[in-house]
């Protein structure tokens, strides 16, 4: 998962939490809620109900590595 700004559509669920509005893809909310997101010194980390292994796997936004075996060459969830 990942922040970035965009405008709403009809896919999306509104969040909106003092004063911030949140945009999550509604069928992403569905499997992932509750999502919760945190200010860090580098940056945000955002946790949710879908299990992501990150002591395995890195995932940005052009690439992906994992540490671990998953057996079926994936990157755990990881789409790149």
């Amino acid at each position: 998962m990942a922040l970035a700004l965009d405008e709403p559509n009809e896919n999306d669920e509104v969040i909106q939490v003092d004063g911030l509005k949140f945009l999550v893809d509604k069928q992403l909310w569905a499997a992932a809620a509750p999502i919760s997101i945190d200010v860090t010194y580098t940056g945000f980390t955002i946790d949710s109900a879908i299990p992501l292994n990150s002591e395995k796997c890195s995932c940005e936004p052009s690439s992906c590595s994992c540490g671990g075996d998953y057996g079926d060459g994936s990157c755990g969830g990881c789409t790149h």
